[in-house]
């Protein structure tokens, strides 16, 4: 049976491909001790109180079709979030409500992904490495996908407006994670502007995947959307966020994707045909998650204080970046693949090789470097675990090295 070849060239997805490599090895565990699975981005803070209750009271909207786009009260509620967290009037008909990030950054690729640019092939810009839904995004759309390196060189996040002008000139979309998923890093104001800029320039949109957005350091991450919006470039911006990690929430699958009204009337009308829904329980607890801003303030400082134990633990080791936001390690390792075995066989510990994050580009997979690491696990397990992680990987290190 023939199967299409715009998806054939896809690596396995990282965590069947981490299976695999650790099959077979047992792990190194003392007395006592139990595997620490530092692999999957999913928060393991309190989910917010209220949820059961929520869930409880609304529980006969299971026995009922939902509205596609959104309850009002929850796009309500989105647009107030907005509006007090980025200083947005972003009206209901702006906001769509998802099932998480990962659905809307590939549904509005193919609702917004035109098939000629210029009268080319249209290019998807992202940064190398990625969360890798937006790899099979632009597959679906038969763009080419460009991947830019976001390398400690580039601050970790990609250097677009570097590419060459007619690349630029036939890019549909550009794909952008801040906080980065795995990097940490932060697009700050100025980056963002030069970024939609250029996007007006060449006549591109921006997708901006913010689902990190609410676990930072120091100050809270500019909002593309805000930013595009004080340069007057509403409509070269599309955002995406979620409640799995800010409200603690990833079972829940609760998103929401926002825009200029033209962008996101082409987006509402795709998932007219083709969405899922969110059920009314879901979005009823959704709506007192945007509401509630303790419970993110709560989870917030539980991560600070595992920056400072990785600061503590890692601080002086060669290549260390200290997190900015999010919640991963991006540790520089001679070999990622090597590290996660020998982590697992002498600590049992799992982490994610930084290669199955990124994509080779002329012979050089940026992340092949590097492990991901993700600091979701209590303060008290994290210790201990990092103490390990150091042990086998680093000690016997020089301060200063590298």
């Amino acid at each position: 049976m023939a199967i299409p070849e715009r998806f054939s060239n896809l690596p396995d997805y990282a965590f069947p491909r981490l299976r695999a490599l650790l099959s077979g090895i047992e792990p190194g565990l003392k007395h006592g001790e139990s595997p620490t699975v530092l692999t999957i981005g999913e928060p393991r803070h309190a989910m917010p109180d209220f949820v059961a209750g929520i869930m409880a009271a609304n529980i006969e909207g299971f026995a009922k079709y939902p509205p596609n786009e959104g309850v009002p009260g929850l796009l309500s509620a989105i647009g107030d979030w907005l509006g007090g967290r980025y200083g947005l009037d972003v009206a209901p008909d702006r906001i769509m409500a998802l099932n998480g990030t990962r659905e809307g950054l590939f549904n509005a690729a193919l609702a917004l992904c035109p098939e000629r640019k210029n009268g080319q092939r249209p290019a998807i810009l992202i940064p190398n490495p990625f969360y890798q839904v937006y790899a099979v995004a632009a597959a679906a759309v038969q763009a080419e996908p460009v991947f830019v390196p976001a390398t400690p060189e580039t601050g970790n996040l990609p250097d677009y407006a570097a590419l060459a002008p007619e690349v630029l000139d036939r890019t549909a979309i550009a794909y952008l994670c801040s906080p980065a998923n795995p990097q940490g890093a932060i697009a700050d104001r100025d980056y963002l502007e030069q970024l939609i800029a250029l996007a007006d320039r060449h006549d591109f949109l921006v997708f901006a995947d913010e689902c990190y957005s609410e676990i930072w350091r120091d100050a809270p991450p500019p909002g593309a959307l805000a930013v595009a919006t004080d340069m007057g470039l509403a409509d070269r911006v599309v955002i995406f966020n979620s409640l799995s990690k800010r409200s603690n929430l990833p079972g829940l699958r609760s998103g929401f994707v926002a825009g200029s009204t033209a962008n996101i009337t082409q987006i509402r009308r795709l998932r007219a045909y083709a969405g899922a829904p969110l059920s009314l329980p879901t979005q009823a607890v959704s709506e007192a998650a945007w509401r509630d801003e303790a419970h993110v303030a709560v989870s917030r400082d539980l991560y600070r204080q595992k920056y400072e134990i990785a600061d503590r633990v890692l601080g002086n080791v060669p290549g260390y970046r200290p997190i900015q936001g999010g919640f991963f390690l991006w540790l520089p390792v001679a070999d990622g693949e090597d590290a996660a075995k020998t982590l697992w066989a002498q600590a049992g510990i799992q982490v994610l090789p930084g290669a199955y994050l990124s994509r080779e580009v002329d012979g050089h997979n940026p992340g092949k470097g590097f492990i991901r690491v993700a600091l979701v696990a209590d303060a008290e397990q994290t210790e201990p675990a990092l103490q390990r992680l150091r042990a086998v990987l680093y000690d016997g290190m020089t301060d200063g090295e590298g």
